[in-house]
């Protein structure tokens, strides 16, 4: 989709990802990547005794969702994209291992901010299956160069 087309897209939303599964299997192995085993996460039996009853995702995990949910849905045309980083970021709800979650997008801005290169902010939210309360909302910012 060529940009001009995408800007005329601004205050729509602009996809929803396929349901991805946050079994405990990948809540470990994002653990062991980032070095975080707070017992929360990654120990079943400690975490019984927590308000949530189980382990849930690191907050940080159910972000880095947000690339490969965006990755399917339609993008500008152009020669690179890279991530500029977030306006905010909220963790409203955990995610309980076992649980799937999907992204909802909407695009909020694309402009112009020099020749050739382009500003996208989105905001993206992640929704549990089954549950009202997202688990995130963030304004998500991307960089693209024509």
């Amino acid at each position: 989709m060529k940009l001009e087309d995408m800007a005329a897209k601004v205050g729509e939303v602009i996809g929803t990802s396929d349901w991805y599964l946050i079994d405990q299997a990948r809540i470990d192995k994002f653990a062991d990547t980032t070095e975080d085993h707070q017992f929360i996460h990654v120990d079943p039996e400690a975490a019984k005794a927590t308000p949530f009853g189980q382990t849930i995702a690191h907050g940080f995990l159910t972000a880095s969702m947000l690339a490969p949910m965006m990755s399917g849905l339609d993008k500008p045309e152009v020669q690179m994209s890279v991530n500029y980083g977030f306006n905010k970021v909220r963790f409203l709800s955990p995610v309980k291992s076992g649980k799937r979650i999907r992204g909802h997008f909407k695009l909020l801005e694309l402009v112009e901010k020099r020749p050739g290169q382009w500003q996208q902010t989105v905001e993206a939210s992640i929704e549990i299956e089954g549950e009202d309360k997202p688990a995130l909302l963030a304004e998500w910012i991307f960089m693209h160069f024509v």
